[in-house]
């Protein structure tokens, strides 16, 4: 039986308002009261870290962070550290998103760093690995995520890569309301653990490793039945609470 517990996180993204992210926080909470076995998460706009913290206070609901600096402080206008998210309620960190690395150029190098800036601070690491249409269609799917999980993960001693996870987002699939077909993700996800193997030995099979491309009520069941599919980085559907709950059920 696998020792690792699913895990569903839902990336706002930037959307909501502090009133809107305490709204929607009470909506998950009282959907989702009661439900164990599955870890939970709400990653929230910069803006509504603390006051989403504030209302998931006491529950099983853990808070992220979108992105964080690598630098605990200094002359970084716009940026947010670890230490920063840490005070304002978040116990995890986004790390390395598609959308990062589309728009705001982030590398697998500073992706790194920001794994080490995480860690270093006591938030857990969410690496989010994928690839785009063009290097899908070109065959270089494993090539390029491998990459990715192995340039984002460099000199992580095992004891740290036990503290990360991985979240598989193929690029093409992000906001398109495409999805990977489930031997797609499992390809993928089992290509994933095989490297994390390689990096840390039996550590590997306790990294949750979630699906992370227009996850949506209707597909959660089939990706999440998956042997190498740990849980599942959600993005609109998480607006609502009604099918992020959906998403949580079935995980179960």
């Amino acid at each position: 039986m696998s020792p690792r517990r699913k895990f569903v996180a839902g990336n706002w993204k930037m959307h909501t308002t502090i009133a809107e992210g305490r709204e929607l926080a009470r909506a998950i909470r009282a959907q989702l009261e009661g439900v164990e076995g599955v870890r939970i998460a709400v990653i929230p706009p910069f803006t509504s870290v603390a006051a989403v913290a504030e209302v998931l206070r006491s529950s099983r609901i853990e808070v992220g962070g979108q992105d964080l600096h690598w630098e605990e402080k200094g002359a970084f206008t716009g940026e947010v550290s670890g230490p920063m998210l840490r005070d304002a309620g978040a116990s995890l960190v986004l790390v390395g998103h598609s959308e990062r690395r589309q728009y705001f150029g982030e590398t697998d190098e500073s992706a790194n760093r920001k794994v080490r800036a995480a860690l270093a601070t006591g938030l857990s690491p969410v690496l989010c690995v994928g690839e785009t249409l063009a290097e899908r269609d070109g065959g270089r799917t494993l090539e390029v995520v491998g990459r990715q999980v192995r340039e984002g993960l460099a000199g992580l001693t095992p004891d740290e890569l036990g503290r990360v996870c991985i979240a598989y987002e193929p690029v093409w699939a992000i906001g398109t309301g495409r999805t990977a077909a489930p031997e797609q993700a499992q390809e993928v996800h089992a290509a994933v653990r095989s490297i994390l193997r390689e990096l840390g030995g039996n550590v590997a099979d306790a990294i949750p490793i979630l699906y992370g491309g227009s996850v949506k009520p209707d597909n959660a069941p089939a990706l999440l039945a998956l042997p190498d599919v740990d849980g599942a980085l959600v993005g609109g559907a998480s607006l609502k609470a009604s099918s992020f709950s959906a998403i949580v059920r079935a995980a179960i």
